[in-house]
């Protein structure tokens, strides 16, 4: 059952306020953990005019920053916003959702005419000056995210969300002040925002300034800096699979893991990759180390979760206050999952990767893995485009792999599947597009489909 965390939770994050464990510890190479709450502290009293419901677009890669920011915030200051980009098209798109008009930032950028930026300095002292910190429940945090189908959309996070789901990482995993956290993904997406931002905070661990992606640059920073703790995504697991690093833990998230990369990177790293299931809105839910023996998931001990009509259920303390609840508070998730044995599920794909062609049920999940049964084929999409000028769909699938062969593909797939459910078009590529957060890129994936 869910503990209770309203009166742990605030005691844990006045706490938090009260000042670093270790003020002359490095929070990132260079800054120490006293200069990220003199920042804070200089933040904090720099918004203090701010009204209670203003917000402030936090467009900043410096992650030490993106701490004291969090901090002013939790002691009382304005509602951050974290952009899915910094381009000027982004921001102005945020700011004409959200209608902010201050921003923080670390160097120039394209914000809006009439935006008062803000570049951070540091106090005299660390003392954040104010009272108690928010409330558990208080808005925190709005992440705009690029979103699953290239529509951006904007989640709320509470106080709640965000540290009950730092703490409760560091607990677990042990993680200390004898720790330094390498993240691959960059701190404006919610993973690499609780594994750079967060959870240095809470464990007093000291976080890499860098975001490398290219594995040679990833293992060099690793080696250089004493990595313990590793924060990743499947598309840099898949280039680091034959990669050596001295850490102590591996966390992957924003999609599956391929089953042979993570082998390989098991092989070569005494630490097993754990995995992380969940996404922006809910916070993590699960995790598995296939490393141990672990083929399900299982999910945190601090959430309740059901399967409805094979849907996933959950009733989390990390869950966004903008997703629909039942009486219970549980939401329902858009993923089939099948129990496997106790307290552990499978997953079989998402709910909405059942479409209609011709009138008749397609399933594309049940299409994207046969197509990945073939020994050529290192990963796939398979989605439903819109028929020109109708209401209908077709099929499309974008493959990657050295040695497919489309044509052997479509003969296995005709064997396979009735004639309606045939993707229409099949197309081979060197590498399926993503985001910088590891995810598929859906926008270009959908061009590269519709040549």
């Amino acid at each position: 059952m869910i503990a209770d965390f309203s009166t742990d939770m605030k005691r844990a994050m006045d706490d938090l306020l009260h000042g670093p464990k270790f003020p002359n510890k490095d929070f990132v190479p260079g800054v120490t953990f006293g200069e990220v709450y003199r920042m804070a502290a200089w933040l904090r009293a720099a918004l203090a005019e701010a009204p209670p419901e203003a917000v402030v677009c936090l467009a900043a890669d410096s992650k030490a920053i993106m701490a004291a920011a969090l901090l002013a915030s939790l002691a009382g200051g304005p509602a951050l916003l974290l952009p899915y980009a910094f381009s000027a098209k982004a921001l102005l798109q945020l700011q004409e959702t959200t209608g902010f008009t201050t921003a923080i930032a670390d160097t120039a950028r394209d914000f809006p005419d009439g935006t008062q930026v803000i570049c951070p300095q540091s106090a005299g002292s660390a003392q954040i000056p104010v009272g108690p910190a928010a409330l558990p429940q208080a808005e925190l945090l709005k992440i705009f995210t690029g979103g699953s189908t290239g529509t951006p959309q904007l989640w709320s996070k509470t106080a709640e969300n965000i540290f009950s789901e730092g703490f409760f990482l560091a607990r677990r995993y042990e993680v200390t002040e004898r720790d330094c956290i390498l993240a691959t993904i960059p701190p404006y997406h919610i993973y690499g925002f609780l594994f750079s931002v967060v959870l240095p905070l809470v464990s007093s661990a000291t976080v890499i300034s860098e975001t490398p992606s290219f594995p040679n640059e990833i293992v060099s920073v690793a080696k250089d800096r004493e990595v313990t703790l590793l924060a990743s995504v499947p598309v840099h697991y898949r280039v680091l699979r034959d990669k050596k690093m001295a850490l102590r833990l591996a966390f992957s998230s924003a999609g599956m893991l391929d089953r042979e990369d993570n082998e390989e990177f098991c092989r070569q790293n005494t630490a097993g990759v754990v995995e992380v299931y969940g996404s922006t809105e809910t916070g993590g839910i699960a995790t598995r180390n296939r490393s141990l023996g672990e083929e399900y998931f299982t999910p945190f001990p601090t959430i309740d979760w059901k399967i409805v009509e094979e849907r996933l259920a959950v009733h989390s303390p990390y869950v966004s206050p903008d997703l629909p609840v039942d009486a219970a508070g549980f939401f329902t998730a858009g993923d089939r999952v099948e129990a496997r044995g106790t307290g552990r599920f499978s997953l079989k794909g998402r709910a909405d990767t059942v479409t209609k062609v011709g009138g008749k049920r397609v399933d594309l999940e049940e299409i994207n893995l046969l197509i990945k049964n073939d020994s050529g084929v290192t990963d796939c999409v398979v989605m439903a485009l819109p028929e020109a000028g109708g209401r209908g769909h077709r099929i499309g699938a974008l493959i990657q792999g050295e040695t497919v062969d489309t044509t052997t593909i479509q003969k296995m797939l005709a064997e396979s599947l009735e004639p309606y459910a045939l993707p229409r078009r099949i197309k081979k590529v060197d590498r399926i597009p993503v985001t910088t957060n590891g995810k598929y890129d859906w926008s270009a994936i959908v061009r590269l489909l519709e040549k």
